[in-house]
C-alpha cells in the first residue's frame, strides 16, 4: 500500500490577495487572467499600491495537496520556502492542513515566494508572482522515499520556469515509475503552455507523464488551435487520462476512446476564481487514488472546485471529505 495517495511538488507561494477595478490592472500594466512573472522591486510596488488584502499560503500544488488532506486523503509537498516571516506562514499552514512537508528551507536570499493576486468584479484573478526561494528549489530535494511512496505525483507546469526545479521533476518521475506509480501534471495556464509547448508534448508522448490536468485555453494553446474538439482529440492520442476544465461547462475527461462529460457544481455566487483548477485536481486525484471511476473522479473535482470559488483565497474552508458525503459521492 502506497505511504501517500498524491505527492504534490510546486513553487510555494504566498498569496496576498486583494480586491481591484478593470482600472487598477490597465494602470498598472497587469494582464487580466494571466500569472505574471515580476521581479523583487515591481513586487514591492504592487504590494504599496494594493487595497487591503489576505495572505494565505498558496501555490498551484500546494492548495491541490491541502485539498487532497481536506477529503481525507494522505499527501505530501516538496517545495522551497526561506527561513522567513513568509516562510513560517507557509509551513505552518501546509502542516495545519495535515500535508507532510520536510524540504529544507532555504537560510538567506532570495526571500519567500509571493503572489500578488488582483480579483476584478467578475471573480478573474490575475496574477503577479515574485518566485524568489522557488527558484532554489532542486534535485537534492527530492526525497526518494516520497517519491516512490506516492500513488501519484503532481506537479504544475510553472516550475518548468526555474530551471533546476526540471531536474528535480525528472528525478522525482523516475523514482515514481521505478516503483510502479503514476505522475500527473496541470499545464498552469497558457502563457506558460506558450513557453514550454515543445518540453510539455514530449514528457506527454515519452509518458513521464500519465495524467494531464488543463482548461480550455490552455489546450488549445498546446496545439496551437482554436478549436477545442481539435484539441481535445489531439490530447487524446498523446497521453493516457486528461481531465480538461471548462469553467461554467463543467469538463471533459478523455482516456482513450472513452469520453466522460461533467457537470459544473452549482454556485450561488462567484466571488475568487483563485485556486479552481488546482481543487479540481485534488477532487479528481482524491477519487482516482480512491479507485473510483473517472465519472465520480470528475464529479468530486468539479465539487471542490465549485466550492473554492465561492471564497475568498485557493484553500477550502469546508471540510470537502463531509461536502463530498453530504453530495452522495463520499
Amino acid at each position: 500500500m502506497p505511504d501517500y495517495d498524491v505527492l504534490c511538488i510546486g513553487n510555494a507561494i504566498v498569496d496576498i490577495i486583494a480586491q481591484c477595478d478593470e482600472a487598477f490592472l490597465a494602470d498598472n500594466g497587469i494582464i487580466k487572467g494571466a500569472m505574471n512573472l515580476i521581479d523583487a522591486d515591481r513586487a514591492e510596488l504592487l504590494y504599496r499600491r494594493m487595497g487591503p488584502a489576505v495572505e494565505a499560503s498558496g501555490g498551484s500544488a500546494g492548495n491541490t495537496a491541502a485539498g487532497i488532506a481536506s477529503f481525507g486523503g494522505r499527501a505530501a509537498y516538496f517545495g522551497k520556502v526561506s527561513r522567513d516571516h513568509l516562510g513560517e506562514i507557509f509551513t505552518h499552514d501546509i502542516h495545519a492542513q495535515g500535508v507532510a512537508f520536510d524540504t529544507r528551507p532555504l537560510t538567506g536570499t532570495p526571500p519567500t515566494a509571493r503572489s500578488m493576486i488582483f480579483v476584478t468584479p467578475d471573480g478573474e484573478r490575475s496574477m503577479n508572482t515574485y518566485l524568489g526561494a522557488c527558484v532554489e528549489l532542486g534535485p537534492e530535494d527530492v526525497e526518494a522515499d516520497k517519491a516512490a511512496g506516492a500513488a501519484v505525483t503532481y506537479f504544475e507546469g510553472y516550475l518548468w520556469d526555474p530551471p533546476r526545479a526540471k531536474e528535480a521533476i525528472r528525478l522525482t518521475a523516475q523514482h515514481a515509475h521505478a516503483a510502479g506509480r503514476e505522475v500527473s501534471m496541470t499545464l498552469s495556464d497558457s502563457f506558460c503552455v506558450d513557453r514550454y509547448r515543445a518540453e510539455f508534448l514530449d514528457l506527454m508522448r515519452s509518458r513521464t507523464v500519465d495524467i494531464i490536468f488543463a482548461n480550455s485555453h490552455e489546450i488549445k494553446s498546446l496545439y496551437q488551435t482554436s478549436s477545442f474538439d481539435e484539441a481535445l482529440a489531439q490530447i487524446r492520442k498523446d497521453c493516457r487520462i486528461a481531465a480538461v476544465t471548462r469553467s461554467e461547462k463543467g469538463s471533459v475527461i478523455v482516456n482513450g476512446d472513452d469520453t466522460f462529460v461533467i457537470e459544473a457544481t452549482r454556485i450561488n455566487e462567484l466571488v475568487d476564481t483563485t485556486g479552481a483548477g488546482d481543487l479540481y485536481a485534488a477532487g479528481f486525484l482524491h477519487g482516482y487514488t480512491k479507485g473510483r471511476d473517472l465519472k465520480t473522479c470528475g464529479d468530486l473535482g468539479s465539487l471542490a472546485a465549485g466550492l473554492v470559488i465561492q471564497q475568498i483565497g485557493p484553500r477550502p474552508r469546508q471540510n470537502l471529505k463531509h461536502e463530498a458525503e453530504q453530495a452522495g459521492l463520499g
